[in-house]
C-alpha cells in the first residue's frame, strides 16, 4: 500500500513529537516531592540541619521536600528502607556516614556499603573527647593521660561501638585501665559529664552547646581536622593515634537510581552549601564547617573509612557494644 507523502511526514512528525516528549519526561526529574529520611529523632542536630536542608534543595529543585525521621538501630532503620526503596530518586538519605562505613563492621544488618550512592557530602561531624571543668587534669589529654595511669579506674562514659572501639584501642596503647560507663546518647551523657560522676566521654556534638560557657572542655577532635569551636584539642593522629574516624554528613541514594537524576540531586546540594540560610544553621547554630564532596571523593573517602575501621577491629579482636 502506498501512503501519501503528507501523512507519512505527519506520522514521522508525530513519532519524533512522542520521542521527545518521553526524552523530557525522562529528564523531568523531580516532577512530584522529594522525601528526605532522617535516621533520627526530631530535634537533634541532623534533624535540625537536614530540616533547613530542605527548604534550600525545595527552591533549587522546585519542588516540596518532605522531611521524615525514622530512628532506630543508629540509623539503621534509615538505611533499610533506602535499601528497599524503588522510587528511583525521590527518596534519599541525608545524615552521618559513620553507620555505613562502621555499622555493618560491626552489627548485623541488611545492607552494605555497595548498596547505595553517595551523591554529595555538605557538612563535617565534630566529635570530640570531652570532659568537665575543675577536673584534676584540667582540659589537656596528656595531662588526662598521666593522671589515668596513675589512678586505675579513671571513667569514661561511651555511646557507640564505634567510639568504644577507638577508647579500647587508645587504652590498650597507652597502658590504661578504665572504668567505662555506658549512656544512650548527648542527653545520657550530659548530666555525667557536668556533675564531675564521670572523668571523661564521648560526645557526638553535645558539648557545641558548651562552647562559650566552658563547662564541656573538648580533650581530643574525633574529626580529620580540629574542632571548629575547640581549635586548641589535637586530633586523633595529632595525639599519636593512626585514626581517622571523621563523620561526613552526606546524602545517599539506592544505588539503582539512574545518574541524570542522581546528578540533578548533586547539583542541589552543592548549591545548597553556597545558601545562606544552610551556612548560618550549619556554621553559627550548631559550629559545623560547610564542606562540599562529590560522589567520587565522597564514595571513596568512605571506602577508606570503611578499610580502616575493618583493620582496627581486626587488630582488637572484635567490637564490644555499650551495654
Amino acid at each position: 500500500m502506498t501512503y501519501p507523502k503528507k501523512a507519512m511526514l505527519g506520522g514521522a512528525l508525530l513519532a519524533t513529537t512522542l520521542m521527545a516528549g518521553g526524552l523530557v519526561q525522562a529528564d523531568d526529574f523531580p516532577s512530584q516531592p522529594l522525601t528526605m529520611v532522617i535516621g533520627f529523632g526530631a530535634g537533634g542536630s541532623t534533624d535540625i540541619q537536614g530540616r533547613v536542608l530542605a527548604n534550600v534543595l525545595e527552591d533549587e529543585l522546585g519542588q516540596p521536600v518532605n522531611v521524615v525521621n525514622q530512628p532506630g538501630a543508629g540509623m539503621g532503620v534509615a538505611l533499610t528502607r533506602l535499601v528497599n526503596n524503588d522510587d528511583e530518586g525521590y527518596t534519599f538519605l541525608y545524615g552521618p556516614t559513620s553507620p555505613i562505613t562502621f555499622g555493618p563492621l560491626a552489627t548485623e544488618v541488611d545492607y552494605d556499603m555497595d548498596d547505595f550512592r553517595y551523591i554529595s557530602a555538605v557538612s563535617l561531624a565534630q566529635a570530640g573527647i570531652v570532659t568537665g571543668e575543675d577536673r584534676p587534669f584540667g582540659d589537656s589529654w596528656e595531662e588526662l593521660l598521666d593522671y589515668a595511669r596513675e589512678n586505675p579506674g579513671v571513667s569514661y562514659a561511651t555511646q557507640t561501638a564505634q567510639d568504644r572501639l577507638i577508647i579500647d584501642y587508645i587504652a590498650e596503647q597507652e597502658g590504661l585501665d578504665l572504668r567505662i560507663v555506658p549512656t544512650a546518647g548527648g542527653a545520657g551523657m550530659a548530666p555525667l559529664i557536668l556533675s564531675g560522676d564521670v572523668d571523661f566521654a564521648y560526645s557526638g556534638g553535645t558539648h557545641s552547646g558548651y562552647a562559650d560557657s566552658g563547662e564541656m572542655p573538648v580533650l581530643l577532635s574525633l574529626a580529620e581536622d580540629r574542632l571548629v569551636a575547640f581549635p586548641d584539642a589535637p586530633t586523633l593522629v595529632e595525639a599519636g593515634y593512626d585514626i581517622t574516624p571523621g563523620d561526613i554528613l552526606m546524602a545517599a541514594l539506592p544505588k539503582g537510581v539512574p545518574d541524570e537524576r542522581a546528578e540533578r540531586l548533586a547539583q542541589a546540594l552543592e548549591a545548597a552549601t553556597q545558601d545562606e540560610r544552610f551556612i548560618e544553621v550549619t556554621e553559627e547554630r550548631l559550629l559545623l564547617p560547610v564542606n562540599y564532596m562529590d560522589e567520587e571523593e565522597l564514595t571513596d573517602t568512605l571506602y577508606a573509612q570503611r578499610d580502616a575501621f575493618a583493620e582496627l577491629i581486626d587488630e582488637m579482636g572484635g567490637v564490644e557494644a555499650p551495654e
